[in-house]
């Protein structure tokens, strides 16, 4: 947050000037215009260098000569460190070829000694003008760094929606051999690895997704205590012994509507983030408070706009971040873990899942003084919903009914072809939306599940399914993606009720989903 000028409040004074009596002038003449001025007095580079190094200044009132130290050298100093610091020239009497040079190096402003009456005013306005540039900025910085990570969000997302039909072929076959494969066979150990080594790239799909704000959530009104309540036990086992893991949880804690398991993973990511900084133990909190943010808020909300929030903060005593690290700490695949220790996309995943959920995440941190990350979630007017039990593993229950496929992905087509033909199912298959319409004209018998794509080139799965449904009443419609962008949000397709897989699926997974939403059909006939 920049500092705005306050007439009647301290301003910091660096004076460069050789006499003191007439800095005590220069004193002076602010206490009369209503500055309380906190000042310290340099006579050379040397002297400047080391106080402008030491604390932040508001202002700096300098004398044109000094002996072997004048204004275009001071001037020199300000510049070579780098801050946006108004430089006013005090002196008693020089030239006007002087003057302009001195303005042309970067002094604000002139005033002659016998008349300080200006000083104040001047220096007000400086110190004005200054704030404005540096809020003008922080929010240039702001924008760049937002667009920066929109546009790798976007490619982020693309990138991940193809990588997951392929992973989609490439699960759905591994485990479909293996179903037929004996455990003793010599080629068994080969396919395990290549099943697992999916499984991980399925993971890295996913934290991308998360980042792209890509991912397909399930939204429900969440009670962040119980959340907290809950991961914590998981998280005391995976932090270590050496980690003191404590939680400070507000009461009358406001609700929030996100995803559990999102918002589970976000805390998961900022403990491992937090125990890798502490690798001789510490201290690790995790704290929920609700939060009313006006206009001005503090600056440890950052940028976080006004609003009510429930604020979720997780607090480790590591070794902590300087400035230009923090700068970078939610870009995707940028780590300060050694090679082969992290993948860069731990707190990348979780300023994507705050900014899907609605909310916002910020960072402050320091070197040697550990680090705090808030979770800002919308707080909502509604009771937190029960928490359910897991649900039970069943194997995948044949069918005889019949399914359309529409996939335009060849791969997965493929094999969402022969997971149904084997689970039972008649399997009409069509590469795009205009196929299907007219596969779905031609077939006398009944069509009893659209199982189809959300994006594809010619004909979305929502405008296929609006063409089908008038001609073939009590049809049900399983859509299936690599993600679902906000396009496809906004066509319906997560609205609640709405059957949705996301892609990669295993054979098992695709065929109980279609059993499920077959079910469903004739429990509600």
């Amino acid at each position: 947050m920049s500092r705005q000028a306050d007439p009647t409040g301290v301003v910091r004074v660096l004076i460069v000037e050789d006499s003191a009596a007439d800095a005590e002038l220069m004193l002076r003449a602010l206490r009369t215009g209503g500055f309380a001025p906190a000042y310290e007095r340099v006579e050379s580079a040397a002297a400047m260098r080391e106080t402008l190094a030491r604390q932040p200044w508001d202002v700096v009132l300098g004398d044109y000569n000094l002996p072997g130290f004048d204004v275009p050298a001071a001037l020199a100093v300000l510049q070579e460190h780098g801050q946006d610091i108004p430089f006013i020239v005090v002196t008693g009497s020089v030239g006007e070829d002087a003057a302009v040079a001195a303005m042309k190096a970067g002094a604000t402003d002139y005033i002659m000694k016998d008349r300080l009456q200006r000083l104040a005013p001047a220096v007000l306005r400086a110190v004005a003008d200054a704030a404005v540039r540096r809020e003008h900025q922080r929010l240039q910085q702001q924008l760049q760094q937002s667009q920066r990570l929109e546009a790798v969000g976007r490619l982020a997302g693309g990138i991940a929606h193809d990588f997951n039909n392929v992973l989609t072929a490439i699960l759905g076959s591994v485990e479909l051999l293996l179903l037929d494969t004996p455990a003793d066979a010599p080629k068994r150990e080969e396919l395990d690895i290549i099943r697992d080594a999916a499984a991980r790239a399925q993971v890295l799909i996913r934290q991308l997704l998360a980042f792209s704000a890509r991912q397909v959530l399930q939204p429900r009104v969440l009670d962040l205590n119980h959340l907290v309540g809950e991961v914590s036990k998981m998280l005391r086992r995976l932090i270590g012994e050496d980690v003191d893991l404590v939680s400070a949880l507000a009461r009358d804690l406001g609700a929030v509507r996100a995803d559990a398991a999102q918002i589970e993973q976000a805390l998961v990511n900022l403990a491992v983030n937090a125990r890798d900084a502490m690798p001789a133990g510490g201290g690790l909190t995790i704290e929920t408070e609700n939060v009313e943010l006006a206009e001005g808020s503090a600056p440890t909300h950052g940028e976080v706009p006004p609003g009510r929030y429930v604020m979720l903060r997780v607090t480790d005593t590591g070794t902590g971040m300087d400035a230009e690290t923090q700068a970078h700490v939610f870009e995707p695949f940028f780590t300060t873990k050694p090679h082969g220790k992290g993948t860069g996309l731990g707190l990348a995943t979780v300023y994507g899942i705050a900014r899907q959920s609605g909310g916002h995440v910020t960072v402050e941190s320091a070197p040697g003084q550990g680090t705090t990350f808030r979770i800002y979630l919308p707080r909502v007017d509604e009771a937190a919903e029960p928490v359910g039990g897991p649900r039970s593993v069943t194997a995948p229950v044949e069918g005889t009914e019949t399914v359309l496929l529409v996939e335009d992905e060849h791969l997965v087509r493929s094999l969402a072809r022969k997971v149904l033909e084997q689970a039972g199912y008649t399997v009409l298959v069509a590469a795009g939306g205009r196929e299907a319409l007219q596969m779905a004209a031609l077939y006398d018998g009944p069509i009893h599940l659209l199982l189809t794509d959300v994006v594809m080139p010619e004909m979305n799965g929502r405008e296929l399914m609006h063409r089908l449904t008038p001609v073939r009443p009590g049809l049900r419609v399983l859509y299936i993606s690599g993600y679902s962008d906000e396009a496809v949000a906004r066509q319906g397709v997560l609205d609640p009720g709405t059957a949705f897989m996301q892609k990669p699926f295993t054979p098992e997974a695709l065929a109980r989903k279609v059993r499920e939403v077959l079910d469903g059909a004739r429990a509600g006939a």
